[in-house]
């Protein structure tokens, strides 16, 4: 280790850092097999530049960090000057509008997350051995650069536990929401997933089951070479009737996908419904190191609990034939919870360059914790597993 200076970089464009030199900190664990998950990695964050779904008009303006000690890349972050507060789901509206109220300018804002993704991972990619010198002097620098452009504040969004704990003894402010995730407790098979729920609890689930796959086709998962364009072509207007319903207009363009079949495919599981030979429904997951990311999901037919099975009970399945030790549903659906996914702390950290403003926000964090700690801990009291197995969920 060295005393030397750090120097820190924005860039604009990803492709100014070398892929290997970005993974060396982004995912150092996948010299030996997947990342812990897949969506900090350089070929992920490529996609959504490649693809247009960032950059300009997109509210999504890249400004990728770099830290360097004697030359060498130590630290790195993805980092977006953004113009809005969509596609985060950590959401900041409230505070935008009391900052524009008082005659504040929320936006532009800074966001250290990867866009569209509401999945827990580290945000503040160091090199082994780099951990706090490198997250130091990332989040120095991006507050640095926040204060001398006058831009409001700097969020980092679904970072890790201990990157909040960190980034708290920094002086950001730490948030906590709340996600379901699924937890393989070494279960066999599923039907040992559903001997731990309550007798009541597993009928429905055995149920609904059976009417999803008695919709008059098959259900198929395909990972890696298994996935064909045409399979894209059928996820596309799934992906979009789904943008339509919940944002206006879907986040990802087309050429996304396009891109994620040339170097993304190894990452994903699709699971398609497949009816009178044409994919009516689809699912979209990534698979980390031991966690599976359900993402997406649509369909063209609507069919009972076809949903539920395609997202939630194929998922489990698959994790626990692959060994993976969690499922995580992505954002919001308190109906996951009888399906077995239980509720979970996320965390952020948010650092505002208006004192009073931050003072306030502190004060409000504060109230929102202790209710979301409540909250979390009354759901779990509500899950399908049997007395015994609750606790241990515990």
């Amino acid at each position: 280790m060295t005393d030397a200076p750090i120097e820190i970089t924005a860039h604009p464009t990803i492709t100014a850092i070398d892929a290997a030199d970005w993974d060396a900190c982004a995912c150092p664990e996948a010299a030996d097999g997947r990342p812990n998950d897949p969506f900090t990695t350089h070929r992920f964050l490529k996609a959504l530049e490649d693809s247009g779904s960032v950059g300009p008009g997109t509210g999504w303006q890249q400004r990728y960090l770099t830290a360097r000690q004697d030359g060498a890349l130590i630290a790195v972050a993805p980092l977006y000057a953004k113009g809005h507060s969509q596609g985060e789901y950590i959401f900041d509206h409230n505070w935008a509008h009391a900052y524009e109220n008082a005659g504040g300018r929320y936006y532009p804002k800074l966001q250290i997350a990867v866009p569209f993704t509401p999945a827990t991972g580290r945000r503040f990619l160091t090199k082994p051995g780099f951990e706090v010198t490198g997250m130091s002097a990332l989040i120095q620098g991006a507050v640095q650069i926040a204060a001398d452009n006058e831009i409001s504040s700097l969020h980092a969004t679904f970072c890790t536990q201990a990157e909040a704990l960190a980034g708290e003894e920094m002086g950001l402010l730490p948030r906590i929401g709340q996600q379901f995730h699924w937890v393989n407790d070494g279960y066999a098979d599923f039907e040992a997933f559903l001997g731990s729920l309550s007798s009541r609890k597993r009928k429905n689930l055995r149920k609904e089951r059976a009417t999803a796959n008695d919709f008059g086709g098959e259900i198929i998962e395909l990972t890696g070479g298994q996935i064909l364009p045409e399979h894209w072509d059928a996820f596309w207007v799934f992906y979009q009737d789904t943008g339509h319903r919940k944002w206006g207009t879907p986040y990802l363009t087309r050429n996304f996908f396009h891109f994620a079949h040339q170097t993304l495919r190894d990452d994903m599981l699709m699971v398609l419904a497949i009816r009178d030979g044409k994919p009516v429904a689809g699912a979209l997951n990534f698979i980390g190191r031991d966690t599976l990311y359900g993402r997406y999901w649509g369909c063209t037919e609507h069919h009972a609990c076809l949903h539920f099975e395609v997202c939630y009970y194929r998922a489990i399945d698959y994790a626990i034939r692959h060994g993976l030790a969690r499922v995580e549903a992505g954002a919001q659906g308190q109906h996951k919870l009888a399906r077995g996914y239980l509720p979970v702390a996320t965390h952020s950290l948010h650092w505002f360059g208006d004192p009073g403003f931050k003072d306030a926000v502190a004060r409000y964090l504060d109230e929102e914790r202790d209710a979301v700690d409540h909250e979390i801990e009354v759901l779990t009291s509500y899950g399908p597993f049997r007395k015994t197995d609750m606790e241990d969920h515990q």
